[in-house]
């Protein structure tokens, strides 16, 4: 089986963009960020997601919180009021970036052309790094940038699955696949015992997907 390095947050796309890599056939590589997030607890839950399937998993750790400028990553209020125009302050600054450019590293140690992330341009909270022009740029720099592709060894591909599709469809997707969604984890502000507090952007997304899909979240929220 060919390697695939999968960047696996521990929430619902990241671990179906995991499952559709396995069940194409590659040989999985998760690889988690721990990057000072407040909403720690997905850490875990990509640990119990990687698990699930079998796949090789690697944490590295990169503090982004010394940076700040995100209610992820400095102690700014997370907004729970519903979606707000423009692009929200829970945006982390270049993570996409910093976290395939991670992934190209790993990548090209691991002898593959080929690296899933799990963005989505649909129902996601506007996030530019999200868009498919930052995908397509990012796989031509890859490409330029790396010594596998300049002597002609690799041409990297980034596999965005989810990129085209509602937050339904990524879960009706992700249950024909077998992703257990009792694992995942999609709050940016859990409460102190790890529970989703249903009113954050990614809580709000996640729970009318479910609605859609005509499934019920089997994650715990506060009454």
């Amino acid at each position: 089986m060919k390697p695939a390095v999968c960047l696996l947050s521990g929430g619902l796309d990241s671990a179906t963009c995991l499952a559709i890599a396995r069940s194409e056939g590659f040989d999985c590589h998760a690889l988690t960020l721990d990057y000072g997030q407040r909403h720690h607890v997905e850490m875990i839950a990509a640990v119990k997601v990687a698990s699930s399937f079998g796949a090789k998993h690697l944490v590295v750790p990169i503090n982004l919180r010394l940076f700040g400028g995100s209610a992820l990553t400095s102690n700014i209020d997370v907004p729970k009021s519903g979606p707000a125009d423009g692009i929200p302050v829970t945006y982390v600054p270049a993570r996409n970036t910093v976290f395939l450019s991670l992934a190209l590293a790993w990548a090209e140690v691991l002898g593959s052309a080929d690296i899933f992330i799990g963005v989505n341009a649909i129902d996601y909270s506007g996030y530019p790094d999200c868009r498919p022009e930052f995908i397509a740029a990012f796989e031509q720099m890859a490409n330029l940038a790396t010594k596998a592709g300049v002597e002609g060894r690799t041409r990297v591909k980034i596999h965005t699955p989810l990129i085209r599709l509602s937050k339904s469809e990524i879960i009706k997707l992700g249950s024909k696949l077998g992703v257990d969604f009792r694992l995942t984890h999609s709050c940016y502000d859990p409460d102190g015992e790890g529970r989703a507090c249903g009113l954050c952007d990614s809580c709000r997304l996640r729970l009318k997907g479910f609605v859609e899909a005509g499934f019920e979240d089997p994650l715990e929220y506060p009454k």
